[in-house]
């Protein structure tokens, strides 16, 4: 994979993105992005990351072409209706109990 030239602001856009995001896998991708372009090889960032290459290779890709940081992973959809989540959300919020002695 090349170089990914990133602009001064721009770098600092995604530094300051990294420390607000809470998305780890974001995150990943905001690193692998400012390490590859510090010249650290595709191989390095999966190492530090802990990522297959493959995995590293996609994200550099992705950002590439579409400047793309979140990830698609937003989960599945619920089975339960709004009203049975709040009654599971009750039945299963552990009770307050106050002493005084």
């Amino acid at each position: 994979m090349k170089k990914i030239d990133l602009t001064p602001t721009l770098k600092i856009a995604l530094e300051l993105r990294h420390t607000k995001v809470r998305d780890g896998h974001e995150r990943d991708r905001i690193k692998a992005v400012l390490l590859c372009s510090e010249d650290w090889s595709n191989k390095m960032i999966s190492q530090a990351l802990r990522r297959d290459q493959g995995t590293i290779a996609r994200y550099l890709d992705d950002f590439i072409k579409n400047q793309k940081l979140i990830p698609e992973n937003g989960g599945s959809e619920g089975y339960l209706s709004e009203e049975q989540t709040q009654q599971l959300t009750i039945y299963v919020r552990p009770p307050i109990y106050i002493s005084m002695k």
